[in-house]
């Protein structure tokens, strides 16, 4: 017999857990996390991705009792958003009013919130093994004890995401099914959105994380059948899935459209876009990089959410038009840009409006503004899917005397437009909008009762940081996908992108590069089967996920 000195050592990487349970779990769990976000925009490691939702299994097999499961849970997301939500502390660097630093602790404080969703996740699977087991506790190495995780998780994985989309107005950025998108040139498995939404997709990749742990489990580990019937399971997954992650889309259209447009990236940072002195100088940047090239030509021009600085419509105080407005005077303003764009051009461009009361501004809109070659104004959209705490300042009795402020500069708060609407333009085509992160809600972005035949995707990315435009580019796509529609994102400062109804990327303008894009709007599919029922089609999914685990326990009972 060995003595306690000279035992061998575990080749498990999880015995510490038997060692320190709670602790051993609590940091194996954020780490797991923390490599899952590997998976998402700029890094792309999707294998992390994986991986991490495998050790996440895992750790759920282990626990003893569901505050186990969901505190490993929680310890999973807490490392997840952590990493993959890095991106928010940028954007105090440009808030004058409250301390960079503080940016870090906002994104720790959002991540102990979100981490709910996966605890929640965690729970629910474990709550499935318990009804499995008969209360009783069973070795982690029980096959049918794993095959009940491995459906349990992703049917309740895909239900929490979908709640985290909308409970308090939702934060829904980087559901787990992103990871799963090609590059630029390519879906990956994420071809698979139209029929099962976003939220399935993430179903999907952990259905795939949990697999390789169950056949892990089959065969006689003595003899080492149970080792190679693993790797056997594992390079089965791998191999298809790298081929479609990183191989040629042969499914995509790539058809032409009509309808020509120039699509502007400004480059304008985060520093001057709220400077009224650099309004002007902001505007012909613009200009200059919108001009015809042939004359007599019929386009559309899309400007980015943020560039334009002027009042617009009638109506204002004549103060906020001396202050504000180029020439003091809202017509001129519009007739200079009717003569940039062209008689025969349309323009969408961001802008801001004044809700007033009493000649005084009590409120302002965010929206999307349409023009044509004269200056008139031919239809507006509001933001309806307002950022809390960007664009509101959410408990602004109680915050605002303790020193918080919005992130967006100015004292008013934005107040929301009605939601998802289509505008007819005539031959111009019939645009939805989106502006900014409204594009990231699945299944929220387009009106069901008058399909447009493309979606205008403003945003000022200027203050996301490096991981957040990538991110915020990656989700558009994915609507693409879902709706079968294609996207225009004209950005500030980048990552501007024509994007087709397949989700592939045509053109783009890198980050932080000036520049233009020209061509014709690639035209839509015919409507998908999630632009038909929506959310509906994920949550039938996990409904039907849920079905086999229950199956899996009813078997189990009758085998013994």
């Amino acid at each position: 017999m060995n003595s306690p000195r000279h035992a061998p050592a575990s080749r498990n990487p999880l015995s510490i857990l038997d060692r320190f349970p709670r602790l051993g779990a609590g940091l194996l769990a954020i780490v797991a996390g923390a490599v899952a976000a590997c998976g998402f925009q700029p890094l792309s490691l999707w294998p992390l991705t994986l991986a991490g939702i495998a050790i996440l299994a895992e750790l759920v097999m282990r626990c003893a009792s569901g505050r186990c499961a969901f505190l490993v849970g929680w310890c999973f997301g807490l490392g997840h958003f952590t990493l993959g939500n890095n991106w928010i502390a940028t954007a105090f660097t440009y808030q004058a009013e409250m301390p960079a630093w503080l940016g870090g602790i906002a994104v720790f404080l959002l991540s102990l919130f979100l981490a709910i969703y996966p605890g929640l996740a965690a729970l629910c699977a474990w709550l499935a093994l318990k009804v499995g087991r008969r209360g009783k506790a069973a070795a982690p190495a029980a096959p049918t004890a794993f095959l009940i995780v491995l459906f349990a998780l992703p049917a309740a994985w895909i239900v929490t995401e979908w709640l985290r989309a909308w409970v308090f107005t939702g934060f829904s950025w980087n559901p787990l099914g992103v990871a799963l998108l090609g590059q630029f040139d390519t879906r990956g498995l994420a071809l698979l959105a139209p029929w099962i939404g976003t939220y399935g997709l993430s179903g999907v990749l952990v259905l795939l994380a949990c697999i390789p742990g169950y056949f892990a489990r089959l065969g006689a580990p003595r003899c080492g059948l149970g080792r190679w019937i693993w790797v056997l399971a594992t390079v089965a997954i791998a191999a298809p899935l790298v081929l479609v992650m990183t191989g040629p889309d042969r499914w995509a259209k790539r058809e032409e459209g009509e309808i020509r447009y120039t699509l502007v990236q400004p480059d304008l940072r985060q520093e001057v876009i709220d400077d009224p002195r650099q309004y002007e100088a902001n505007f012909i940047k613009l200009a200059m990089l919108s001009l015809q090239r042939r004359p007599g030509e019929k386009r559309v021009v899309f400007w980015p959410e943020s560039g334009l600085g002027d009042y617009l419509r009638d109506g204002y105080p004549d103060y906020l038009y001396r202050m504000y407005t180029y020439a003091g005077d809202p017509l001129l303003a519009r007739q200079r840009i009717g003569r940039m764009i062209g008689p025969y051009s349309v323009l969408l461009t961001g802008a801001v409006d004044l809700v007033m009361k009493d000649d005084k501004s009590v409120g302002a809109r965010n929206t999307v503004t349409a023009f044509d070659g004269e200056g008139h104004i031919l239809a507006s959209y509001s933001k309806a899917h307002l950022v809390p705490y960007g664009e509101y300042l959410a408990l602004r009795w109680l915050l605002e005397p303790l020193g918080a402020r919005r992130l967006v500069a100015g004292s008013l708060d934005f107040w929301p437009g009605p939601g998802p609407r289509t505008y007819d333009l005539g031959s111009y085509g019939e645009a939805g909008i989106q502006i900014c992160y409204e594009i990231i809600f699945s299944g929220q972005v387009v009106d069901p009762r008058n399909r447009p035949d493309y979606i205008f995707n403003p945003s000022n990315d200027g203050w996301f940081g490096t991981w957040g435009p990538p991110q915020h580019l990656a989700q558009a796509r994915l609507r693409a996908i879902e709706e079968g529609l294609p996207i225009l994102r004209s950005t500030t400062t980048g990552i501007s992108a024509v994007v087709d109804a397949d989700g592939i990327v045509r053109q783009f303008v890198p980050w932080h590069r000036a520049g233009r894009l020209d061509g014709r709007i690639p035209p839509p599919h015919e409507p998908t089967l999630f632009a038909r029922y929506g959310n509906v089609l994920p949550l039938a999914f996990s409904a039907f996920l849920a079905l086999l685990a229950l199956s899996v326990v009813a078997l189990g009972r009758r085998g013994r």
